[in-house]
């Protein structure tokens, strides 16, 4: 976990001790399941569902597929919690980016526009625990394996 999802993972779980309803998602998953519940036509009582949670953590939102039936519900999702209900976001995009996460200029806006009404907006500009360690591997000489047998002279 890098430092932001420790923070958001720390704030969530903060408020599940003082009695909040919080479900912690992929952002990808749920809109999976959203669609399937769409193409149940049941996403009406879907996202009603999920209003049982008092905060929907959606997690690397950035990384929902561009195409319109995966935006559509996500839009939907923001807009049906509008007012109503908390939403906690993780994007690794700035919202000048968001362009390419939602296909439709005017979808992205009024996203964009209900997500920051009201809100509070923590941008956290810190490292990826996995680069770290990448670079930290790459710059060493490596782990020798658990089965490594020492040549010695005889």
């Amino acid at each position: 976990m890098n430092g932001a999802e420790r923070a958001l993972t720390a704030l969530g779980l903060a408020l599940i001790e003082n009695g909040w309803r919080v479900l912690f998602a992929r952002t990808t998953d749920l809109v999976q399941r959203l669609q399937v519940a769409r193409r149940d036509l049941t996403l009406e009582a879907a996202i009603n569902k999920l209003d049982k949670y008092h905060l929907l953590v959606l997690d690397d939102l950035a990384y929902v597929a561009k195409d319109q039936a995966e935006t559509s519900v996500l839009f939907e999702l923001i807009s049906a919690r509008y007012e109503r209900r908390s939403l906690l976001i993780t994007a690794n995009q700035p919202f000048g980016e968001w362009g390419k996460i939602f296909p439709d200029q005017a979808m992205t806006l009024v996203a964009v526009d209900r997500l920051v009404h009201h809100a509070t907006i923590f941008e956290m500009n810190v490292d990826s625990y996995r680069r770290k360690a990448a670079l930290k591997n790459a710059a060493g000489p490596g782990r020798p394996s658990a089965r490594a047998t020492i040549k010695t002279s005889s």
